[in-house]
């Protein structure tokens, strides 16, 4: 009898089937981000769908599908244990060709809203476990940029949907909005055919207390002639069998867990994890992501095929970014990065605001003043792009217990959908309302993330995945700042010894049995 397509594949090639499933996954609600703007001022739509002439209508219309995917990472914090990684995305997958399929026949609009409800439905799955699913079959040193690969595809779904709705600008028909709903087909036939070749992640077979495979997946990890007593895999899998064995020591009720009473603190990584993803969405990257042809129709007063173009020179920017995010994040640190985004994403904002208050009081300068703002937009974009864009997917998929990875990760996730859903729903609002004031707001927003970041945020990269619960057990207290093995970009030399000590108890506790081991994964 052959082998399963799931055990054929061993080394890079296996790791590069991970990275597809995860990169393509996160292109889609990238893409949906970039369509759904274009989609919204098509003019046969708003014939289909008149209803979406209103503000409040058009809001819940484009903020429904973050509602469902709010609903779908719930379901991943609650189910995602119990199903395993590829259950888990292999569901989302499904709910995400029903609900595109009910989008693209749409003839009504409680039937667009309801497709789009358990589109995001599936998107909130497979977007919870995706990202924690890549970071678990990563070696620290590439975990940051693999995890980045799928949010750069991200961005590039964007960037092309974006010029795809300037190319369908010239097209008068349905073919204009229902076309590009359909192509979003072409992301769960990618993930399903990646999915059948890859394995259960070794982490989550260890926590499912399945340890002959998972010592079988990691070997196949590292190499296609790589045995299960080769020295480096009986290390990772001692160190990360280990830590498991620490927290279920640590084990205690969730009201426990919600008054901070483990020593691994479950909660304070939970709220760290879940804060990456707020400062996201409350950044008010969906308030230009969905609505930016609008927004430079209505702040700006361009065209509707000017503001097309634009809309896709700025996604062009912004996969620039993102790339540019793939080569650093690694090099300066997650902390570093997210403190510059806060500084320059607030500047733009300011100088946006205030550009677009002097437009209005003074109509004879507003085509310079709105030349400005559109620049402040697309610097936004290139600033969060190589920050608040791919950092917080990162930070919420390394900083969480393996126990608690998938739940903490799903909460950071539904975090990220509902906060989306809250600025999407009130953009048009907002912006109709309060005018230049509403881009303040936002300034004021970003540019508090500053101080929380500085003093609350523990530095994650260059560490093992095992490495957390060292950080948090042996620093209990909340504030970082001051605290150099919590800051710094290498890993602390006191997170290497506590490893090797791991490696060596685990070594005792089993008797011996995988001969001696010396060796500390390197990172």
């Amino acid at each position: 009898m052959g082998l399963k397509l799931s055990d054929r594949l061993s080394g890079r090639w296996l790791l590069t089937f991970v990275t597809i499933a995860n990169a393509c996954s996160m292109a889609w609600f990238g893409y949906d981000q970039g369509v759904f703007s274009g989609v919204l001022i098509s003019a046969d739509f708003k014939a289909h769908f008149p209803e979406t002439r209103h503000a409040s209508t058009s809001g819940i219309t484009t903020s429904c599908f973050s509602l469902g995917a709010f609903f779908g990472a719930i379901c991943a914090f609650t189910f995602g244990d119990k199903l395993g990684r590829r259950k888990t995305v292999a569901m989302g997958l499904a709910f995400n060709v029903v609900g595109a399929v009910l989008q693209i026949v749409s003839w009504h609009l409680p039937q667009m809203i309801v497709g789009r409800i358990i589109n995001g439905f599936g998107m909130g799955l497979t977007s919870s476990t995706c990202p924690v699913y890549q970071s678990e079959c990563s070696s620290p040193r590439s975990r940051g940029k693999l995890v980045v690969v799928g949010s750069l595809c991200n961005t590039a779904a964007f960037c092309l949907a974006s010029w795809m709705n300037y190319g369908l600008y010239f097209q008068g028909s349905a073919l204009q909005w229902r076309f590009p709903l359909g192509f979003q087909l072409i992301f769960p036939v990618v993930v399903g055919t990646a999915l059948l070749f890859i394995p259960e992640s070794p982490r989550w077979l260890l926590l499912k207390d399945r340890p002959d495979e998972a010592i079988q997946v990691i070997a196949r990890l590292a190499g296609p002639a790589v045995a299960i007593d080769d020295p480096d895999v009986m290390a990772q899998f001692l160190s990360i069998q280990s830590a498991l064995q620490e927290e279920r020591k640590d084990r205690r009720p969730i009201l426990d867990i919600l008054r901070s009473r483990d020593k691994t603190q479950t909660l304070r990584r939970l709220l760290l994890s879940c804060g990456t993803q707020f400062m996201q969405q409350f950044s008010g990257v969906n308030a230009l992501g969905y609505y930016l042809p609008t927004l430079l129709q209505q702040s700006v007063g361009l065209g509707e095929k000017m503001s097309r173009l634009l809309t896709a020179v700025n996604g062009t920017i912004y996969l620039f970014a993102a790339f540019c995010c793939l080569l650093i994040i690694d090099r300066f640190g997650r902390r570093k990065m997210m403190l510059y985004g806060s500084l320059t994403m607030g500047s733009c904002y300011l100088i946006a605001s205030i550009s677009l208050k002097y437009a209005e009081s003074d109509p004879s300068r507003k085509q310079l003043l709105g030349r400005v703002t559109t620049a402040m937009f697309f610097l936004y974009y290139f600033f969060y792009g190589t920050s608040f864009a791919k950092v917080p997917w990162v930070y919420n998929s390394e900083v969480n217990s393996l126990a608690w990875r998938t739940r903490g990760a799903a909460a950071a996730t539904a975090t990220n959908w509902m906060g989306g859903f809250i600025v999407t729903q009130f953009t048009k609002v907002g912006v109709n309302n309060l005018h230049w004031r509403f881009y303040l707001i936002f300034a004021i927003i970003v540019w508090a993330y500053f101080p929380v970041v500085f003093c609350l945020y523990p530095e994650t990269s260059q560490r093992t995945l095992e490495d957390m619960d060292e950080i948090f057990i042996q620093n209990p207290s909340l504030i970082v700042c001051g605290k150099r093995a919590l800051t710094q970009r290498e890993r602390p030399v006191e997170f290497i010894e506590a490893e090797a000590r791991r490696i060596a108890e685990e070594q005792n506790a089993i008797g011996g049995k995988v001969g001696a081991i010396t060796h500390v994964e390197q990172v």
